[in-house]
């Protein structure tokens, strides 16, 4: 009963999920979720159990974590900290990972285009610390784990897969784990820049701009890969999407514009297509200070990755290294 379902164009397993449940008004099987938080951060866990529940989602079998902070639009301090110990600690609860690990962190996208930069610009501010193992003292070892990193570009400017790249760079140094960062697609323009997502299934290069390549995935890499990810943009047709939506369901609308209360989801689309036509695109949206949201963001993910990471560095040394 739910293959048929219209599912939002996003990449947050949660928003797939809202949509699933609200549509049909009942849990999926297959599918377990459970939410905390407070007034500030709200944590969400999805874990998609089968292969039926992974069909119907659209999202690989696994554990999906979403932080929300409304707040992170504004500069604020505290806040971002916050966020950045939650990410830490969901991902240290995710990775499992032994003391002499190592991790290779990836960051995906293409840093000349700035909504597609979060994966460059975070990896510049990861500690790498694989070439200064033998040189640590004794106090920091085993808090702090050998850890590389690398922006390997796009296919447009490399002329190679992100999977061939990150293949061969496994095959030499043998990770422990991959952490892929990679710029999403949100259904909701609430949560651009407000959410970061952690998934444990792997991740598609270019999926947030529309432009999904080969994976990165355990299948692919034989190790385990985490995804770290925040929604940069939104799909126009979404917004006009919701728009419509809004105006149906809104008695305030209603009352104006009776005939919308028998539109279709065709009747829907046909009139996005004409306000948004196949000439435009793929048409995404993304908010006017994305240059100073993407940096401040790529700095929470990284001090999320660092305090995981390397547990033996107190935060003030962490915060010199990412300023």
């Amino acid at each position: 009963m739910f293959q048929n379902l219209h599912t939002p164009r996003t990449d947050l397993a949660l928003e797939a999920r809202e949509a699933l449940t609200k549509e049909v008004r009942e849990d999926i099987p297959g599918v377990l979720a459970e939410t905390w938080g407070d007034e500030e951060t709200v944590i969400t866990r999805v874990s998609i159990t089968t292969l039926e529940a992974e069909k119907v989602m659209g999202k690989r079998q696994g554990r999906y974590v979403t932080i929300e902070a409304g707040g992170l639009r504004y500069k604020n301090t505290p806040l971002e900290t916050k966020v950045m110990e939650c990410l830490a600690k969901e991902l240290v609860d995710m990775a499992q990972l032994a003391p002499n690990s190592t991790i290779l962190v990836v960051g995906l996208g293409n840093w000349n285009i700035t909504p597609d930069a979060l994966g460059p610009r975070t990896v510049d501010k990861v500690v790498v610390t694989r070439h200064l193992q033998n040189m640590l003292s004794p106090e920091l070892k085993g808090g702090v784990r050998s850890v590389c990193a690398i922006a390997p570009g796009v296919l447009g400017i490399t002329g190679m897969e992100t999977v061939e790249i990150i293949s061969g760079l496994v095959s030499k140094i043998q990770p422990n784990l991959v952490i892929a960062i990679d710029a999403l697609a949100a259904a909701s323009s609430h949560r651009v820049i407000t959410t970061v997502q952690l998934a444990n299934a792997g991740i598609s290069p270019g999926s947030g701009v529309g432009n999904k390549r080969f994976g990165l995935t355990m299948e692919s890499l034989g190790v385990p890969v985490i995804a770290i990810g925040v929604p940069t943009v939104v799909h126009a047709s979404t917004i006009a999407l919701d728009t419509l939506n809004a105006m149906q369901e809104y008695s305030a609308f209603s009352r104006y514009f009776k005939s919308l209360e028998t539109l279709t989801e065709n009747d829907r689309k046909t009139i996005v297509g004409q306000v948004l036509p196949e000439s435009l695109g793929d048409l995404m949206v993304t908010p006017k200070e994305v240059d100073r949201l993407i940096e401040d963001v790529a700095t929470i993910i990284a001090g999320g990755i660092n305090r995981a990471l390397h547990p033996n560095i107190d935060y003030e040394n962490i915060h010199m290294y990412l300023h």
